[in-house]
């Protein structure tokens, strides 16, 4: 194995953040608790499509107008105070129980470690708040006003240059295999944490390191 990163980079959504808890907030307003997962993949087949028509579109924006459409259509009546109630779900999202310890072990390799979202960056900031890990991250970057969605090339690059590292001394870490795809044809390197369980899709670029959490992603690094 190559030598350890001297950047990570982190996706935010499902990688550190434990996203199950909006099942919950669907629940809560009348809607089936599966529409979550199905708000969230619609949210990112949006960003994409507006990515790859050379636009970009702020997450919250996309998610409100997903939430509505999709709330409406299972006859919830008063969908504004749905969609406020459901998007209020991120400020109390919490981190997966390795993130702590894995982004410490992390530190302790000497990576310096920051953030990549397509998300609002207070989203996340406050996520490592709360988790008491922000100390941890030199930087929590969002492509929101920026630039254009990952996974675009523009996306990654524009990171890379506000840290300082090329993209051969990058690591993306994330759980989509979309967001491995793009890092890998942008050159940087990658890790594609399983925590879904689910196979790794043989149509994108295979990572370089698959790894079960960010504890098992350090020892693999360590050992180098």
């Amino acid at each position: 194995m190559a030598p350890a990163p001297t950047l990570i980079l982190f996706d935010v959504n499902e990688t550190l953040s434990d996203m199950s808890p909006m099942q919950e907030r669907w629940q809560a307003v009348g809607a089936p608790s599966h529409l979550a997962s199905l708000w969230f993949a619609d949210v990112l087949r949006d960003g994409f499509a507006l990515a790859a028509a050379g636009r970009a579109e702020r997450f919250t924006t996309l998610a409100e107008q997903s939430a509505r459409r999709l709330l409406r259509s299972v006859g919830v009546r008063d969908a504004d105070a749905a969609v406020a109630q459901i998007m209020a779900g991120f400020g109390d999202l919490q981190v997966h129980p390795d993130v702590p310890d894995g982004v410490r072990a992390l530190g302790d390799l000497g990576i310096r470690l920051a953030t990549l979202s397509n998300g609002a960056a207070a989203v996340a900031d406050e996520l490592l708040t709360r988790a008491g890990l922000r100390d941890a991250f030199e930087q929590v970057l969002s492509v929101e006003g920026a630039t254009r969605w990952k996974p675009t090339t523009e996306a990654y690059l524009w990171a890379l240059e506000r840290c300082g590292v090329p993209p051969d001394r990058t690591m993306l870490v994330a759980v989509h295999p979309w967001d491995i795809e793009g890092a890998a044809r942008s050159g940087l390197r990658t890790a594609w944490v399983t925590r879904s369980g689910e196979e790794f899709s043989e149509v994108f670029t295979a990572p370089e390191i698959t790894a079960s959490s960010l504890v098992d992603l350090a020892q693999k690094l360590a050992l180098g």
